[in-house]
């Protein structure tokens, strides 16, 4: 016999290293035994259109066809994929891994068999490799261009411009005409050209990877992505097409789905003859009768989808692959078809656990010559910074120029340029999380105290592993604007407190601040005691101005520990951060908290003398502020360069997340650290908000002061100074808070992924009552300056927000209809394709909206038209017109793109979207922006409505929120109280409140009084609680008169 001929393989077309392949058997599990015997050669077609021939034994089982075909490939997911081919009727089947190839493929010479995709998972995130993922993107390729995938025309042509990004890199005018011309991706191409372009203009940077991880981002949210459908009948002869998915069995009606059928409502599939029956799980509230029946066209037809079903049921459902069944004594009733091969979650272990050497391969239809092999993928959509101040920030930016007339020149920014790297591998760090937990009452977070006090920061540094444990609490999401948020480390829990009410609808128990810690006598200042330290003090205004600066200096410098000690320490630990991110960080922000820890000291030095607290005191030479001022603010301009670096900061942690999921796993994890009581990116803003804090601070001196006293020039010059800083950085500062902000809002956002995308912007989010076939529901909804989404809350552990619409501001209308409807405040929202009717709580609320709406949809009317990428991105129960359908939820719903596999998110149940869901309220960008200007910390003395003394605390107030330390040397805060809501007043004389400068914060039921120093604190924090617990109107906030930072 001759020697068989050496035919090229799969694996040398793709340019990779010749080896054994990699097994998709189990460790330890030996593969088939190969039969002996006449080999046959068996035709396979690739997902990129070539075709390779593959020797097998006569009687080889499937499985080694399939082995051979992912070993030629070096493909290591290879579950996902299966092999069909037409059977003697025409009809295309799977075949069956188990029985022997011949007894299938009967005549082999004539048939050729196709590689094709077979499991789609709900999130290609869980696909590991770049080489699957690529496979995926051919498949989405091949599935367009047989009609198989069906979308709209902007979908179609972004679809094909990721193709056509990694196909042929960036954005060449000439080179993309000649290439679409010569490839043809779809019939009738012709017409979606110059869309296909236009997108195709908007990938520059993209790598090849990126490019397939876009393109199955938005595939996997088309209705038809994955789908073959099954022609059928219903009891009534309706003509119908089945199908199965990840979830379960779908119902669609032409190409519409009508119907799905989750694999938990599912008791039992079976075939009889050609009849395909549904057994469902019994269910009071559903109006489907127990056995569902559909008549399909022939017997082969109903057993073949009865199979995939199966089969996909395993897959994604089980563990591990189920034990075949035993031989029956005399004789067998019913199939004996099982599933054969590793599941879903066999899968993705083996990989994690890295049982496989990477291998390099070169893309067939790609002309990029950049080989790589991804070790890690973003798990969200790739997003960009906004590249250019559009009209809403433009709008913001004048705004501010009317309080700074001299400093136009600010509004010229620098470009932000988003880039992407690859870091890490897929794996969780190690950062351990506290297992106590605590609890709710009366809808606040309860967490336990410690008796003793914190231990000192270098007692804390030696102990970093105690130090590091998060608070879990029942909400076990980052700490940001938390009622009772901390759970205090180091020591036994003894006592539970609660502060805010009414964050939780089930929570009974209405406790005020209980803890043992807050409440012991040693805490609590007499009266006596208070007037003999405020008679030893100085009273005039200066004095607290300076007194204010020095008390905000305190905190912004524990703000700038959280990234220069404890971030870094984290960072140290834990292999998850490149080191060129780790030098852009901690190089920049170093020198910021050295100079700061300077020049708090000098403040203090100044203060000291002031209040004739040192020997050197001599009356009258150190009653002032403003040559500290000036000195240090001058010297401060020194550090621009590092100000000026926050931005790229802030961008490439946000790039660095995106592209890693250890890195992302990492920083969610910090977040719910005691010691970073903000959202991570928010301390990264606080350099360029505190410079707007000096300027406050200088003018309010400024105004003080007669143009004769001695402390005015220096004063004045420090006021020009730091006003020439704000206006060179305050540019940057809008636009990377409006970055921030839209990532923020993501993490809370369930179905829009993409919501960061360039030229959007966030004007406001609250809860609204949408009218419904079901009465008035409570929504959640997003106002962006291109889009309004609404939401509800999801049943999911994430706690996130479910996106159930969205409606594009271009050529909306928006109108009263409170007679229409007979419903207050309500109104009238007309869209191009939908229409909606919402209603507000308040007459207030409601003008807000009508007021924020209005303008967005004068800003969207002045742009070019709506944004292309939101058609992309629908919410996946977005699909009908028909608006019951939308609002029409239930919890499997929620969770039927859900498997035990996928990775859940962080608990975000304490948020200030949730506290504006709880309180029925709104917030817009506008309100955060004067929240920055807005922030305080100092001591202030408390006092519950029933309780006789009052108790100092250290209270910190920022994010509309406000933070309570027992002294300014805590590390971490307590406890916290969210002000969104809340009514801020006088106490009256009935409430017996007989002792100055005491203001009352009341939500309902819960009072608190709070007791400032003088009149002047008192004041301020009447100020900046106001601007918290009242939002302002766009009208108020815009004016001249009473205008705001932006």
């Amino acid at each position: 016999m001759g020697e068989t001929e050496q035919r090229p393989t799969a694996g040398s077309r793709l340019g990779a290293q010749e080896n054994a392949g990699i097994s998709t058997l189990e460790h330890g599990q030996k593969p088939p035994m190969t039969p002996p015997g006449k080999l046959v050669s068996i035709k396979i077609q690739m997902l990129d259109d070539t075709q390779e021939t593959f020797d097998i034994p006569q009687r080889a089982p499937g499985k080694v066809l399939h082995d051979a075909v992912c070993n030629h490939l070096n493909l290591v997911e290879g579950d996902y994929f299966g092999l069909e081919f037409p059977d003697n009727k025409k009809m295309m089947v799977w075949l069956d891994l188990l029985k022997p190839v011949m007894k299938q493929i009967r005549r082999p010479k004539h048939v050729v068999v196709k590689f094709v995709v077979k499991f789609f998972p709900p999130d290609h995130a869980q696909l590991q490799e770049e080489l699957t993922r690529y496979l995926f993107a051919l498949q989405v390729k091949q599935d367009l261009a047989q009609g198989r995938l069906t979308c709209n025309d902007t979908s179609t042509a972004l679809l094909i411009s990721h193709i056509v990004q990694s196909e042929i890199g960036d954005f060449d005018e000439t080179i993309d005409r000649e290439h679409l011309a010569k490839n043809k991706y779809i019939p009738h191409q012709e017409a979606l050209e110059d869309k296909i372009m236009e997108f195709h203009r908007n990938h520059m940077g993209q790598t090849p990877a990126e490019s397939d991880f876009q393109l199955l981002e938005i595939a996997r949210r088309l209705e038809m992505y994955g789908i073959r459908l099954h022609p059928a009948k219903d009891r009534e002869g309706t003509k119908i097409n089945l199908a199965v998915a990840n979830t379960g069995i779908l119902v669609f009606q032409g190409h519409t789905k009508i119907n799905a059928f989750n694999w938990a409502k599912v008791r039992k599939l079976s075939f009889k003859r050609k009849r395909f029956l549904i057994k469902l799980r019994p269910d009071v509230n559903s109006s489907f009768q127990d056995t569902l029946e559909f008549l399909m066209a022939s017997r082969d037809f109903c057993k073949s989808f009865w199979k995939i079903c199966v089969e996909h049921h395993a897959f994604f459902r089980l563990f591990e692959e189920p034990k075949p069944k035993p031989k029956p004594v005399l004789f067998s009733r019913g199939s004996s078809f099982r599933f054969s091969g590793r599941t879903q979650k066999q899968v993705l272990d083996y990989v994690k656990e890295g049982g496989h050497k990477k291998v390099q391969f070169e893309r067939k239809h790609s002309k990029i010559h950049s080989i790589r092999s991804l070790t890690a993928q973003p798990s969200e959509q790739h997003t960009e910074v906004p590249k250019e101040v559009t009209l809403f920030s433009a709008h913001l930016l004048f705004n501010w120029e009317l309080r700074n007339p001299g400093l136009q020149s600010s509004r010229q920014a620098k470009e932000l340029k988003a880039s992407t790297e690859d870091t890490g591998q897929h794996k969780s760090p190690s950062l351990k999380k506290s297992p106590k937990e605590g609890r709710k009452v009366d809808g606040a977070v309860v967490s336990t105290v410690e008796e003793e006090e914190e231990p000192s920061k270098d007692r804390m540094q030696q102990n970093r592993p105690q130090s590091q444990q998060p608070s879990t609490g029942s909400l076990t999401g980052s700490p940001h604007l938390s009622e009772l948020s901390i759970n205090s480390q180091g020591g036994p829990s003894v006592a539970n407190m609660t502060l805010s009410p009414n964050l939780s609808p089930d929570a009974k128990q209405s406790s005020p601040l209980v803890s043992p810690l807050l409440n012991d006598p040693s805490c609590i200042r007499t009266d006596d005691e208070e007037e003999v330290k405020r008679k030893r003090f100085p009273t005039e205004k200066a004095y607290f101005i300076a007194k204010e600066a020095a008390t905000t200096e305190r905190t912004y410098l524990k703000d700038l520990e959280v990234i220069t000690s404890w971030f870094q320490n984290a960072v140290s630990k834990e292999d998850c951060m490149p080191e060129t991110l780790k030098n852009l960080i901690f190089s920049n922000f170093k020198p910021l908290h050295k100079f700061h820890t300077g020049f708090l000291k000098e403040i203090e030095q100044r203060l000291a003398l002031w209040e004739g607290r040192s020997n050197a005191h001599i009356k009258g030479d150190y009653q002032r502020i403003g040559d500290v001022m000036l000195k240090n603010i001058q010297n401060m301009k020194q550090l621009t360069i590092h100000l000026r670096k926050h931005n790229e900061i802030l961008m490439e942690l946000e790039n660095g997340i995106k592209n890693s999921r250890k890195l992302e796993n990492f920083c969610r994890d910090f977040e719910l650290q005691k010691v970073c009581y903000l959202p991570l990116n928010t301390f990264l803003l606080r350099p360029l908000h505190r410079l707007m804090h000096y300027k406050q601070i200088m003018e309010r001196l400024c105004k003080h002061y007669p143009p004769s006293h001695t402390d005015f020039r220096d004063s004045r010059a420090a006021l020009a100074e730091i006003s020439e800083m704000v206006a060179q950085l305050h540019g940057n500062m809008i636009k990377m808070e409006n970055f921030q902000k839209l990532h923020e809002l993501k993490k809370d956002l369930m179905g829009m992924d993409n919501l960061v995308i360039p030229g959007r912007e966030f004007i406001r989010l609250g809860s609204l009552s949408k009218l419904s076939g079901k009465g008035l529901q409570q929504r959640m909804f997003f106002l962006f300056n291109d889009i309004l989404l609404y939401t509800s809350r999801g049943l999911t552990a994430s706690n996130q927000f479910k996106v159930h619409g969205h409606l594009p501001l271009y050529g909306m209308t928006i109108e009263e209809s409170e007679e229409e409807w007979g419903v207050p405040h309500c109104l009238t929202l007309r869209g191009q394709h939908q229409s909606i009717v919402v209603a507000a709580s308040t007459r207030a609320e409601m003008d807000k909206w009508t007021e924020d709406i209005q303008m967005a949809i004068d800003l969207a009317e002045k742009s070019s038209g709506p944004a292309p990428e939101l058609l992309a991105s629908s919410p996946p129960d977005n699909k009908s017109p028909d608006e019951t359908t939308v609002d029409q939820e239930s919890e499997d719903d929620l969770s039927a793109s859900r498997t035990s596999l996928e990775r859940q998110s962080p608990h975000r149940g304490n948020t200030t979207v949730h506290v504006c869901w709880h309180r029925n309220t709104s917030v817009s960008m506008i309100d955060f922006s004067i929240a920055v200007e807005n922030q305080l910390s100092g001591n202030l003395l408390r006092k519950f409505k029933n309780s006789n003394g009052w108790q100092k605390l250290w209270v910190v107030f920022t994010n509309f929120c406000m933070f309570f330390y027992k002294s300014h040397q805590d590390n971490h805060p307590l406890a916290s109280l969210p002000l969104l809501g809340y009514s801020l007043t006088i106490p009256s004389e009935s409430e017996n409140i007989h002792k100055d400068y005491v203001f009352k914060l009341h939500f309902k039921s819960h009072v608190y009084y709070f007791r400032a120093e003088s009149e002047y604190t008192f004041e301020r924090w009447m100020e900046v609680i106001r601007s918290a617990t009242s939002s302002a109107s766009r009208t108020r906030a815009l004016s001249h008169k009473e205008p705001h930072a932006y």
